[in-house]
C-alpha cells in the first residue's frame, strides 16, 4: 500500500487520483468514479469531490493508497 502524504487538512478524491498519478487527467478520473470503481475506505465512492483525510484510504483496480498528513 503507497502513503500519499498531503501538507493540507484534506485532499479531493479527483485531486488524489491525479496527485498519485493513476490517471493522467481529471477526466479520466472523473470517469473512473462515475463508473463505481474507486473505493474510499472500502465502499464504493461515486463522489468526485470526496474529501479525504489523514487515515483514509483509496483503493482502483490494484492501486492502494492511505492518506497520511506530511
Amino acid at each position: 500500500m503507497e502513503k500519499i502524504e498531503i501538507t493540507t487538512e484534506f485532499i479531493k478524491l479527483e485531486a488524489l487520483l491525479k496527485f498519485a498519478a493513476v490517471t493522467g487527467t481529471g477526466g479520466e478520473a472523473k470517469l473512473l468514479i462515475a463508473d463505481g470503481l474507486v473505493s474510499v475506505n472500502g465502499e464504493v465512492c461515486t463522489q468526485r469531490g470526496k474529501k479525504l483525510y489523514p487515515g483514509d484510504r483509496v483503493s482502483l483496480e490494484g492501486f492502494e493508497a492511505e492518506i497520511a498528513k506530511a
